[in-house]
């Protein structure tokens, strides 16, 4: 979230927000929108056009200025589209050892802006943003994670807004586990969401041209000298930053099962149904899982596994 000159440019960054896109995206668009704007620029350029893009684009846009969305997909095409939608806002968002002091802070701040906004879109009839339960099963009691990774964990930050999880005994959940926990908190429909964000940013007078951009040098072909960056994991490859490496594994997806209203973590695989289809992902017994792993070619074998680990609790939910 850095900002720089590139010839004429100021150019903000909006990147690397690890496995906490969706759930940051409000507060770091405020933040990043606010350090474009605090010169009196009134012309805008965002690149990219997934999470982080619609939204810096449309907080820039109700500030005032006019904003072009640059991008060679639309967020239904883009990397956002494939996160599981959950509330995670610090979600392998970094490594312990590489934030400086005052990160938590900013990260609260981003945190807490993101929750107030998000709550915007919730009660709205295609559920962009709706409250979901999530149980976390065991069959043995649990034990913290290991984490050979050292990733920051900043939830307790969030005490008083986030509801904490809560035990429950096998008489008080369906599932043929010993041990379970339930928590209740915002998930994303990511279609119906990426859909709003767009009617929405339009509709108030925004622009979406396509355009893709393979050098920091290909910026002089915008008019605007104010462009916030917004192009996630593309980042690495644009701005050569080989600091931002994929944090996750990939994600199966099955059809739509309406009757199916939570979701669940068990044995390392993590699931959750949304109204465009349930998300099924295997994250691994620690956080070291899919860490710095760039395939993108789908493994339907790991699908498969992931699917065989928890098809059981449904079968035996009925």
């Amino acid at each position: 979230m850095d900002a720089e000159t590139v010839g004429d440019k100021l150019v903000v960054h909006n990147y690397g927000h690890g496995g906490s896109g969706w759930s940051l995206s409000w507060g770091s668009a405020v933040s990043v929108v606010r350090t474009a704007l605090a010169g009196g620029a009134k012309e805008v350029a965002v690149l990219g056009a997934g999470a982080l893009g619609m939204t810096a684009a449309t907080v820039a846009r109700r500030a005032g200025a006019n904003v072009t969305i640059y991008a060679k997909e639309r967020v239904l095409d883009s990397r956002s589209t494939r996160a599981t939608g959950v509330w995670s806002p610090d979600s392998r968002i970094a490594l312990s050892s590489a934030v400086d002091g005052e990160f938590p802070a900013r990260w609260e701040e981003m945190a807490r802006t993101s929750w107030r906004m998000h709550h915007q879109y919730l009660g709205l009839g295609d559920g962009p943003v709706e409250w979901t339960e999530r149980y976390m099963l065991a069959d043995s009691p649990s034990v913290a994670p290991h984490d050979p990774m050292g990733f920051a964990h900043y939830g307790r930050r969030l005490q008083d807004i986030w509801a904490p999880s809560e035990p429950l005994e096998p008489g008080q959940h369906p599932f043929p586990t010993r041990f379970a926990r339930r928590q209740t908190l915002p998930m994303f429909n990511i279609t119906a969401y990426g859909h709003l964000l767009t009617s929405e940013f339009l509709q108030a007078g925004g622009r979406i041209e396509t355009m893709e951009f393979h050098h920091p040098s290909d910026l002089s072909r915008l008019k605007e000298t104010v462009i916030i960056n917004c192009t996630g994991y593309g980042a690495r490859a644009l701005w050569r930053d080989e600091s931002v490496v994929p944090v996750r594994g990939q994600i199966a997806w099955l059809i739509p099962q309406p009757e199916v209203a939570y979701g669940l973590y068990y044995k390392g695989v993590g699931t959750i149904s949304r109204r465009d289809g349930m998300v099924v992902q295997y994250s691994g017994a620690d956080e070291s899982y899919g860490y710095n792993d760039p395939n993108e070619a789908p493994d339907r074998g790991e699908a498969e596994r992931a699917i065989a680990t928890i098809a059981p609790l449904f079968a035996a939910r009925g």
